[in-house]
């Protein structure tokens, strides 16, 4: 997916001396597509990479980016979907979307983006500063900047979100950046494949772990790495850059070495497939218990969506994990977007 802020800088970079636009939400009022914060960009040549709304904005975006780097002025718009006359009615969401689009340039260190791109490359998590201003800017005068999580000049802890600071030079958008979120897999078996499959879809990064020689064959998850290591052989560094684990060896004592391995690391969530008889006799093989890991452990894996295949048991466990990983509760749409 090229939604991800690293996918988005991995098609930049190569290109990325020439002209560029960066479009941001900065703010919405009632329901939207996306959140403030969300980002894309647009290239001399009209491509898009990302995007901001379903598909329909994007058009008259990439002719305000244009004029944005023909002027080298920052560009603000607003949508409305509440009005039949505006370009964005036909979304039928009934928001309001205010967008920024800034161009990349030399003399505004192209908006701090190798900043963010060594951040990540690094692993290291910070807050990506905006300045909010008037449409009509100077844009080769605009300074962007990125601050790890421990040099920020405003409180860390006020922008779990996206939001905006305020202080006397004026007001900025402030945006929490992480790397991708990493899944380690422990078992490569065939019904692993789909959930590998999954999480690479939804962008995070994905580690497969087994020793076994016949068992996480390159050809059957294309875009993971694989280790193939057992779990006594796996290092402090193997586990700690995970963020989420799925333990699926089908063998008992695998599982319980994985489990071992695994509790000892402040990992939001392990998942372990199977029933609750073969979770209690994994976690006593392994010495632990339900309540021995940090963060959340299912086991069985997963919500009960419903469906055997396994696809729908990927689906039941990634849409656990997200909702973990992303500090979500269970509940109806319609109850948070009301």
């Amino acid at each position: 997916m090229d939604h991800q802020i690293e996918d988005l800088l991995e098609h930049w970079l190569p290109l990325a001396d020439d002209a560029w636009v960066l479009a941001v939400i900065t703010q919405i009022q009632g329901s939207a597509y996306r959140k403030p914060g969300a980002m894309m960009l647009f290239h001399e040549f009209g491509q898009g990479v990302g995007m901001l709304s379903g598909g329909c904005l994007e058009v008259d975006l990439r002719r305000h980016a244009q004029k944005a780097m023909q002027t080298k002025q920052v560009t603000c718009v607003t949508y409305d979907a509440s009005d039949e006359s505006d370009a964005s009615y036909r979304l039928g969401c009934g928001g309001i979307v205010d967008i920024m689009l800034i161009p990349l340039l030399k003399e505004n260190h192209d908006l701090g983006l190798i900043e963010l791109v060594q951040a990540f490359r690094h692993g290291r998590s910070g807050f990506y500063q905006l300045p909010l201003v008037k449409a009509g800017t100077d844009a080769r005068q605009y300074q962007a900047a990125f601050y790890p999580e421990a040099l920020t000049p405003f409180p860390a802890s006020d922008f779990v979100r996206t939001g905006v600071f305020t202080q006397e030079a004026g007001e900025s958008l402030i945006i929490p950046l992480r790397p991708r979120f990493h899944l380690g897999i422990f078992g490569g078996g065939i019904d692993a494949k789909p959930i590998a499959a999954m999480a690479d879809t939804l962008g995070w990064q994905v580690t497969v772990f087994d020793g076994r020689t016949a068992y996480a064959r390159a050809a059957d998850f294309p875009h993971a790495h694989i280790m193939k290591l057992t779990a006594g052989e796996l290092t402090a560094n193997h586990i700690a850059q995970l963020d989420c684990a799925v333990v699926m060896n089908h063998n008992l004592g695998l599982d319980a070495a994985a489990l071992k391995v695994i509790q000892a690391h402040p990992l939001a969530y392990v998942a372990l497939l199977g029933p609750a008889h073969r979770r209690d006799k994994v976690l006593g093989m392994a010495g632990l218990s339900t309540e021995s890991f940090s963060g959340v452990f299912s086991a069985p894996a997963g919500l009960a969506l419903g469906g055997e295949l396994p696809s729908a048991v990927a689906l039941s466990i990634l849409a656990q994990c997200h909702g973990v990983l992303h500090g979500a509760t269970l509940q109806h749409l319609d109850e948070i977007m009301r």
